[in-house]
């Protein structure tokens, strides 16, 4: 199948089948294209589509988004993952009112140049709200490229990188650009999939060089995966007497950077030793409870995480002179700062929030 046809083939595909009523299709401008295709990276449409509609309601705009203080931004970002995305988003932002008035680029080179913007996420941009000729090589194309065209090595190496993105430019039309990046990327969610990939439903799939040799699944080639790491952490929940938690922001690079968190501290520290550190005078611990550990899983370890729960007699005076610090009320519906929160900040303080018919 020459490149003319597979194109033709995906995007008669496309018209019959292809995603045509995602959020941000509707209408598809560069803003709304690009905060999807950030919140889409290494993340699934269903559970993105819930977050973009809040993150467009509250910031419908990029001038919008660039005024915004970064702790609204996390707080709309909390549970999503991958937090560098909203850091970078927002950053980007105000690059862009600073530097052209409002408006995305439509160059490619231009848009990669801005936080968060790699050269992919930056096609998508150009081909679809621009209807630019760009070629896009995102995780689902690059499984899609891999196996028609049977593509050896790693797909994180160098080599084979260079090697799609020259089947990627080779295969992107002149026109419809839009529709076939699109395309290209809805057949990989939802056909040409990591496992059971739905061969006898692909409109290429007649010139598949994997499937042509029975090794659908082969390809990409991944590296050898290594066994995480596993580390151990305790978080501390320092409750005053209002029902009151205290939050530690986290430095803004590293993990959870800029997210507020019960303090996090090594698995041998103790409640009095964290109050000590505070300031908080240690005879106004009422109880302290440690809980069950769980995991939490990062992308290259497993973070085993003891919650203990501090319990004070007295309202301390911590976090008064300290930007990091803060004493939040899980629960109020009024109130309460719009926080970025960690994953395990946001599950271990709706453990605190009365549930209802509980006082």
């Amino acid at each position: 199948m020459s490149t003319d046809r597979f194109a033709r083939a995906l995007l008669d595909w496309f018209d019959r089948h292809g995603r045509k009523d995602l959020p941000w299709q509707q209408p598809a401008d560069p803003y709304r294209v690009w905060v999807s295709e950030i919140m889409l990276q290494q993340t699934q449409v269903a559970t993105v589509i819930p977050y973009y509609q809040r993150f467009l309601a509250r910031f419908p705009d990029v001038e919008r988004l660039a005024a915004a203080e970064l702790d609204e931004v996390l707080h709309l970002w909390t549970g999503l993952g991958y937090y560098a995305r909203a850091r970078h988003l927002h950053a980007a932002a105000r690059e862009i009112v600073a530097r052209y008035g409002g408006r995305l680029p439509d160059d490619v080179d231009a848009l990669a140049s801005l936080p968060g913007i790699g050269r992919s996420t930056a096609g998508a941009i150009v081909a679809i709200a621009y209807g630019r000729r760009a070629p896009i090589l995102d995780g689902n194309v690059k499984r899609v490229l891999a196996r028609y065209h049977a593509v050896t090595g790693p797909v994180s190496s160098g080599a084979t990188l260079r090697t799609l993105w020259q089947h990627a430019d080779a295969h992107t039309p002149a026109e419809r650009v839009g529709d076939y990046t699109q395309a290209i990327m809805d057949l990989g969610a939802t056909l040409c999939t990591r496992t059971r990939p739905r061969c006898g439903d692909c409109p290429v799939a007649e010139g598949c060089a994997a499937r042509a040799r029975g090794a659908v699944e082969q390809f990409p080639e991944r590296r050898p995966q290594r066994d995480k790491p596993v580390r151990a952490a305790r978080l501390f929940l320092l409750i005053d007497p209002t029902g009151r938690c205290l939050l530690e922001q986290r430095p803004a690079r590293g993990l959870w950077g800029g997210l507020w968190t019960p303090p996090e501290r090594s698995a041998d520290t103790s409640a009095a030793e964290l109050c000590a550190e505070l300031a908080i005078a240690t005879d106004s611990i009422a109880a302290v409870t440690h809980a069950a550990a769980f995991r939490h899983t990062f992308s290259h370890f497993h973070l085993d995480i003891e919650p203990v729960y501090v319990r004070l007699a007295r309202a301390p005076t911590a976090a008064a002179d300290r930007a990091d610090l803060c004493w939040y009320a899980p629960g109020e519906s009024n109130g309460a700062p719009a926080l970025g929160l960690s994953a395990p900040a946001a599950r271990l303080l709706k453990s605190l929030t009365p549930q209802p018919g509980n006082p």
